[in-house]
């Protein structure tokens, strides 16, 4: 520990950025899930995959875990193309020492710029902007990533939630008409979940759900 501190507190300047890189990359992976979550498709595609379970009405089937696990695994891969960029024009220059810093964090960024503005509305990128009073960007690199970030989050809620809406309809119709054939029998102590629950496992298998939902997700993007 006090070798560490006296690493730490060396005037050498190769030392001091040494020190700085090490902060800063303790910096960034203890903000890397927030980077994760926000920053790419993750918070549409985990929204989605909870609104098919809940329409399902199957409680905890499939569980936490999986969706999770099955929504990092489909952004690391509609995300590639975006992290290979990043890795080739910010991570390996910066690791051979032919770019500083700062200029790595740039380049970093610009990739992640374009991927976020293609998928923001201006309604939402524009409600943030005015609440700062920026000035209006003249191109997307201009764009401050405290602006663009929460707009691109919004606008990927919104866009879950309409998919989601979409999803709950078939499942709707079945709830309803088994409801509706309950009453008519006059079994109205029976839970219509219960009777609707079965069915609605059927059709989701039928039309092979999980493949049309993970499709919906991929061509979204």
């Amino acid at each position: 520990m006090n070798q560490f501190m006296e690493f730490f507190n060396s005037s050498s300047p190769e030392n001091v950025s040494t020190s700085v890189k090490l902060l800063l990359l303790l910096t960034v992976l203890s903000i890397a899930p927030s980077i994760l979550i926000l920053m790419t498709c993750f918070t549409r595609i985990v929204i989605v995959l909870s609104f098919v379970r809940t329409a399902l009405a199957t409680q905890q089937m499939p569980p936490n875990q999986v969706i999770v696990g099955l929504s990092l695994f489909l952004t690391f891969f509609i995300m590639a193309p975006t992290f290979q960029q990043v890795n080739n024009t910010a991570l390996t220059p910066l690791f051979n020492n032919k770019i500083t810093l700062e200029q790595a964090y740039e380049r970093a960024a610009d990739p992640f710029k374009d991927f976020m503005s293609a998928h923001t509305r201006q309604k939402d990128l524009a409600l943030f902007l005015e609440y700062s009073k920026a000035k209006t960007p003249k191109s997307i690199k201009d764009i401050p990533l405290t602006a663009l970030v929460p707009a691109f989050a919004i606008s990927e809620m919104k866009t879950a939630f309409q998919i989601g809406f979409m999803i709950f309809i078939p499942f709707l119709v079945i709830d309803m008409v088994v409801a509706s054939v309950l009453m008519s029998m006059g079994m109205m102590m029976l839970p219509p979940v219960m009777i609707s629950l079965p069915f609605k496992i059927l059709l989701f298998v039928m039309v092979d759900g999980w493949y049309l939902v993970v499709k919906s997700l991929l061509e979204s993007f």
